[in-house]
């Protein structure tokens, strides 16, 4: 579900599903010592936004008087003032990278799937991304002003459907299919399901507008009616079921109780304590033992990248109290590895208010996230996530179904930096009416949409207000190298004065 990503930062913001935060103060680093090149995994699949934006604040990248409908994948939808879908986008969805079997990503998620098995588990994915926007934020519960639905972060068709944001937006029906299970294949109690997804975000090498999430969730039946009067059954029941799962002798640190009253509460209008412990137990040794696997195998494939024997560096694992809005109690699950903590994925006991909302209120259960992307970088050793995009055989030849081996540069073109400087305007109409300031994930949208995979990272470098006149100067290094051959002076100057142009013409800025 679209829970969890990490609580340190969730717990200081407003803190929402998936949806992840644009604003780079919100962003936190995490120790790049495991992997040859310096790589800052920011995007955590469950997140936060600092700053409440409406829904209608992002300034039209799209014109809104566009007429011609989108096709995507076979299908026409209209378009309208909320239209912010750019063709740059759209020619990504239908790759499916996670179906290709030697692919990384596909890999990765084979590699998460066994530790999720059937019958117990249904291994899933949701193919098709255009979604209603009911589906993606009201069902879950978002609210009209939360800043997921903010066309600054979300991609929109038209104003009742988007491209989806999080798995999550296929929650609902998971959910009701495990009641159904009951009478087809009352084995699947569990499902995983991965999917890719696009949000509006910066451009580094750990960003992209299309990334990829699974998640996962397990569900128990309670008596229809008073089933806290019965509840000590259930957690005898979940116990039991607990003792299937094997056990593991990797050291793990959980120094905190369960349950908190301020920190981690129980719901308890619809928990009781016995239950609850007996969920997290179940929970913790089932994700325990899926990160053990993923980091046993990238110690294995480094190992035999540096041709040594030599034994690794104990793995440890640890519990850290965590904050998401759909789950309570929650947790992240973090790995020591190769002298630093990793945060790698979030979880927690599943708030009765979503069960009760997908019409499955007779469940209690768990439910995890994590960024597949992010998995797959730590294993493999891939430095740069535009590579997974790449059709390059120097690249895709690498990687074989069913094995982990460590990504090996195939060339280093060199870099090419141009700095564009602009005064801000002191406001920005956008396309449904609103006056609002221009978004940085606005200006990451033009160098994008000009110069696409071409772009390696586009990071403010200066900013400052004039003392007199209160306008606000802002200047952007945009760092233009290709993964696949040297850019020539010609290209990039080109790239560089189309982009200059289009936050012109399309942002109302004034060069400097």
């Amino acid at each position: 579900m679209r829970l969890l990503a990490t609580g340190r930062a969730l717990r200081a913001t407003s803190s929402r599903w998936s949806i992840a935060s644009s604003s780079r103060t919100l962003r936190m680093r995490i120790p790049p010592t495991h992997i040859s090149q310096p790589l800052i995994l920011h995007r955590r699949p469950w997140s936060s936004t600092a700053t409440l934006r409406t829904h209608d604040q992002q300034p039209g990248i799209r014109a809104s008087a566009a007429k011609e409908p989108l096709l995507i994948e076979d299908k026409t939808y209209p378009v309208d003032q909320w239209t912010n879908t750019p063709e740059t986008i759209l020619s990504h969805v239908g790759r499916r990278l996670y179906l290709d079997e030697n692919h990384p990503l596909s890999i990765t998620r084979k590699l998460i799937e066994s530790q999720f098995p059937g019958p117990v588990y249904g291994n899933y994915h949701e193919p098709n991304p255009v979604v209603p926007t009911a589906q993606n934020f009201d069902v879950l519960g978002f609210p009209p002003d939360h800043p997921g639905r903010s066309r600054t972060d979300t991609y929109y068709i038209n104003e009742k459907t988007v491209l989806r944001t999080h798995t999550s937006a296929h929650q609902q029906a998971y959910f009701q299919q495990l009641n159904r299970n009951e009478i087809s294949r009352p084995e699947e109690v569990g499902y995983t399901v991965v999917a890719d997804v696009y949000r509006r975000d910066a451009i580094d090498r750990s960003h992209y507008p299309v990334f990829h999430q699974m998640e996962g969730a397990m569900l128990w039946k309670r008596p229809d009616t008073e089933p806290l009067q019965h509840s000590q059954a259930t957690a005898t029941k979940i116990t039991d079921d607990l003792a299937r799962i094997p056990t593991h002798d990797v050291p793990v640190e959980d120094p905190n109780p369960t349950i908190h009253p301020e920190r981690n509460p129980l719901q308890a209008q619809h928990h009781s304590q016995a239950e609850v412990e007996a969920v997290a137990a179940h929970l913790k040794r089932s994700l325990e033992r899926m990160v053990i696997k993923i980091f046993t195998e990238a110690s294995k494939a480094a190992a035999a990248a540096n041709g040594s024997d030599a034994p690794t560096e104990p793995l440890k694992v640890r519990w850290v109290e965590a904050y998401f809005p759909f789950t309570s109690p929650s947790w992240e699950l973090e790995v020591f590895w190769q002298g630093d903590w990793l945060e790698i994925l979030g979880c927690g006991v599943i708030k009765q208010e979503l069960l009760i909302n997908s019409d499955v209120p007779n469940r209690i259960g768990w439910a995890f996230g994590l960024g597949l992307e992010r998995i797959a970088m730590l294993l493999f050793n891939i430095p740069d996530i535009r590579l997974f995009w790449s059709r390059d055989e120097r690249f895709l030849s690498q990687f074989r179904a069913g094995h982990i081996t460590r990504f090996e540069p195939f060339s280093k073109h060199p870099a090419c930096y141009k700095d564009v400087a602009f005064w801000l305007p002191s406001a920005t109409a956008n396309a449904a009416g609103g006056i609002v300031p221009v978004h940085e994930n606005d200006i990451m949208e033009i160098v994008r949409g000009v110069a696409g995979d071409l772009v390696e990272d586009v990071r403010l470098i200066d900013e400052f207000t004039h003392p007199k006149s209160g306008k606000k100067s802002m200047c952007y290094r945009i760092n233009y190298r290709s993964l696949e051959r040297t850019l020539t002076n010609e290209e990039t100057n080109d790239l560089h004065d189309q982009v200059r142009d289009k936050l012109v013409n399309l942002l109302g800025v004034q060069l400097r």
